[in-house]
């Protein structure tokens, strides 16, 4: 561990007035903006301090400041999502990140999911010991968000009928499809639920291949939704998806244009 050192009355007074002018996190221009002097020279004051142990470096460029009950230097990402807000905006928080917060599972992911306009060359990035999976979207497709206070930072979370859309437009994002169907039945037993708002969601995205999950799905798990069901029947596009990519798929479901493993075909239908 990097243990701190001593700093001066001066470095002491740029430090506090550069945390008060920022929130959370702090880059090189942000600083050279607070203390009114050149990038370079607070690149090296950067330099010191975290050589001192008054801050953490992030990434080139971005640092925390590490606080002062702290022993050491090797501080953790106290927030990740305000890295991620930091790093890759315009962005919100998916998948089964936001599935967590909105508490449609119990499971614990270790890694953080951020949908992402940016095009990152690295999408499995890893920062400060925490993991993030990063997935690109198109800007007409930043909808169905809403902001979350974290500190003094709003960030973008995917709302419930959000969060379940981008899982049925892939199940990855939700850890898999076994783990999406669980968060889908937890949405469906919330006053979260809203069927006609996912419709309409999923009709903004357009991914064909949401409605022959959702479809399958609702068959499956929620029968009764005949009106839901029958919308997703009209909205039904060509060709044949699979109920998750990375499964292999042995049994295609005809009313749905859906491969399915065999032990997922449960439905009393006739295909």
């Amino acid at each position: 561990m990097e243990p701190l050192t001593g700093i001066g009355k001066i470095d002491r007074e740029r430090i506090a007035a550069i945390i008060r002018g920022t929130k959370g996190t702090i880059s090189v221009g942000e600083a050279a903006g607070i203390l009114n002097v050149a990038s370079t020279d607070v690149a090296k004051m950067f330099s010191r301090w975290t050589k001192k142990g008054w801050m953490s470096r992030v990434r080139r460029g971005l640092y925390i400041p590490v606080p002062l009950e702290s022993r050491t230097a090797d501080v953790p990402l106290e927030d990740p999502w305000l890295i991620a807000e930091r790093l890759f905006a315009p962005c919100y928080i998916g998948g089964w990140s936001a599935a967590e917060y909105l508490d449609l599972t119990e499971q614990i992911f270790s890694t953080v999911m951020v949908m992402t306009v940016q095009k990152p060359r690295d999408r499995s990035p890893k920062i400060k010991d925490i993991g993030f999976m990063l997935r690109t979207v198109s800007e007409k497709a930043m909808f169905g968000l809403k902001p979350v206070w974290r500190g003094q930072v709003k960030i973008p979370v995917s709302d419930p009928t959000r969060t379940i859309l981008d899982m049925l437009s892939n199940p990855i994002f939700g850890g898999g499809i076994r783990s999406t169907k669980d968060m889908f039945i937890n949405y469906l037993r919330s006053k979260n639920k809203n069927l006609e708002q996912l419709i309409e969601y999923a009709q903004r995205l357009g991914n064909g291949a949401v409605f022959k999950r959702l479809g399958f799905l609702l068959e499956m798990i929620a029968p009764d939704e005949t009106e839901t069901i029958d919308q997703c029947r009209l909205r039904l596009t060509a060709g044949n998806a699979k109920l998750d990519v990375t499964l292999s798929a042995d049994r295609l479901i005809t009313r749905w244009r859906l491969w399915v493993p065999e032990n997922w075909k449960r439905l009393k239908q006739v295909d």
